[in-house]
């Protein structure tokens, strides 16, 4: 196990994603953070920006949105968008809530989002990898250990979930992303 964390550290850079998200890299700008204004969400199949209560839009097109938006730290429109998903408090929903006022700002509120998360489904690694992570934040490296034992008992080992939060308890440093 000793040397399977260091490991995972090394290919924290190549093996990264965002709140929720399956992709393995940093979100690449879209028009949604190019072009729409006001927190609007660029729809590549009408070639226009739309207003994320748009029911044409869907909640994956707006899940992908919030991440690109708060890679670009754009909280404040990642929050609103969050709003306007139709699939209600979601574990998913609860995760981005939690991560995306976390960043904001709101150490509190971001914990509670993720306690919330956990009550909807206590297996979801990712939310526990980011409530690691606002452990480390807060200097709590015991609990964020904690954490990374539950990911792993969970079926976590070898997740980026895992990985993210292995390389936030060996360093202090934790993930924008």
């Amino acid at each position: 196990m000793r040397i399977f964390v260091p490991l995972l550290i090394c290919a924290l850079p190549f093996a990264a994603f965002a709140v929720g998200s399956d992709d393995t890299e940093p979100p690449t700008p879209t028009q949604t953070t190019t072009a729409c204004a006001n927190g609007q969400i660029f729809d590549a199949e009408a070639q226009k920006c739309k207003n994320p209560q748009d029911a044409s839009l869907g909640d994956d097109m707006r899940f992908r949105a919030v991440r690109e938006l708060a890679y670009a730290g754009r909280y404040p429109e990642a929050l609103a968008t969050l709003a306007a998903m139709e699939e209600g408090e979601t574990d998913r929903v609860l995760t981005y809530l939690g991560f995306v006022t976390r960043k904001s700002g709101d150490m509190a509120g971001g914990m509670a989002f993720y306690a919330r998360a956990l009550e909807v489904n206590p297996d979801n690694i990712l939310t526990r990898s980011y409530l690691g992570q606002a452990l480390v934040e807060q200097g709590d490296i015991a609990a964020a250990a904690r954490q990374l034992d539950e990911i792993r008992a969970r079926g976590g080992a070898g997740t980026w979930a895992e990985a993210a939060l292995a390389h936030a308890v060996g360093t202090g440093q934790t993930l924008n992303y």
